[in-house]
């Protein structure tokens, strides 16, 4: 073993995590033909197969899954070297992987430029993307940090609420529930609603917010990101139900409106996750700290100035009337 290198220590450890030579060379910017010799050179080094295919699935076998711990564990303590000589200089440095659902990217940038405010040392890594495919990233250990507005129930993690997430409604502007206050649920469900695709957090708590109270959503249409959700409000297509964190920085504020519905804002939670077994990096560890300290100081700067949060009659948009034109002189 004295003559393996940390490369290809590295190369192993990413197909291993990912149970794929392909996505490990994606991870690694490295080639799929560089990734395959890294990992044959070390299985001769070894002397012993690390990993064997079945079928189109990989499968480490007993040599390999003792060689990952030791790969976790040595690249965990380097980590935490990295960081101990940082500080010795006086600075933080390392790198931190996040993965995130499409929601939160209105809020996890504010909160990344205040971290990195504190520590401009390090280097984030940031995946943005819908739930399924965090769930994945999450299940294949791809990142430090992950967040859900829903932890799942089949998967063994450690869940930390550290933001709130209330979900209100929102309707064209002109729409003429848009002054009417107090409205309720039974009013609301007879509207079409443009909601996200099966298995985003949003929309399973709006249609199980309906159905306790023996209602159903009428969906008109599903649509894959909340831009365009807010667009199709925008564009009279129906209303919707979304966080409220996705109306701040708002471009069509003269064009789409919160409700005033019963039961709404509808409370709910930001959460941060890891498998349970997993020992975070120190990187890692100071990110989940600031977070848990840091965030809802931060959504106090901004959420007070949305709609769903303002008092009713400010809600109110009149537009003002079109100028007249001169009249010439005859």
């Amino acid at each position: 073993m004295r003559h393996a290198t940390l490369r290809q220590f590295k190369v192993f450890e990413s197909i291993a995590r990912l149970r794929s030579v392909t996505r490990a060379a994606e991870e690694l910017h490295l080639t799929q033909p560089t990734v395959s010799i890294q990992l044959k050179q070390l299985s001769e080094i070894v002397g012993l197969p690390l990993l064997e295919q079945v079928g189109k699935k990989l499968y480490l076998t007993d040599a390999g899954q003792e060689l990952l711990k030791v790969c976790q564990t040595m690249f965990d303590n380097l980590a935490r070297f990295e960081m101990v000589v940082s500080d010795f200089k006086g600075t933080k440095a390392g790198r931190l992987r996040l993965s995130v659902i499409t929601t939160a990217q209105y809020f996890i940038p504010r909160l990344l430029g205040r971290f990195f405010e504190r520590y401009p040392g390090i280097e984030v890594s940031l995946e943005v993307t819908n739930r399924g495919k965090v769930l994945q990233r999450l299940s294949d250990n791809a990142d430090d940090l992950y967040v859900l507005g829903q932890p799942p129930e089949h998967m063994d993690v450690r869940a930390e609420a550290f933001l709130d997430n209330p979900l209100v409604v929102v309707a064209p502007h002109e729409h003429p529930l848009a002054l009417e206050r107090n409205i309720t649920l039974p009013r609301l469900a007879q509207e079409f609603f443009l909601i996200r695709e099966p298995g985003s957090g949003t929309r399973l708590a709006a249609e199980n917010h309906f159905k306790d109270h023996g209602l159903a959503l009428k969906v008109r249409m599903e649509l894959g990101s909340n831009e365009a959700i807010k667009l199709a409000v925008a564009g009279g297509l129906g209303l919707a139900v979304l966080s409220a964190h996705t109306l701040a920085l708002e471009k069509n504020s003269d064009e789409i409106t919160v409700l005033d519905v019963q039961g709404f804002p509808i409370r709910r939670q930001w959460y941060v996750l890891r498998p349970a077994d997993k020992q975070l990096s120190v990187v890692a560890q100071t990110f989940l700290d600031f977070m848990l300290a840091e965030s809802q100081a931060m959504a106090r700067s901004y959420l007070p100035q949305i709609p769903a949060f303002m008092p009713p009659e400010s809600r109110i948009k009149v537009k003002a009337p079109a100028k007249s034109k001169p009249q010439r002189s005859p």
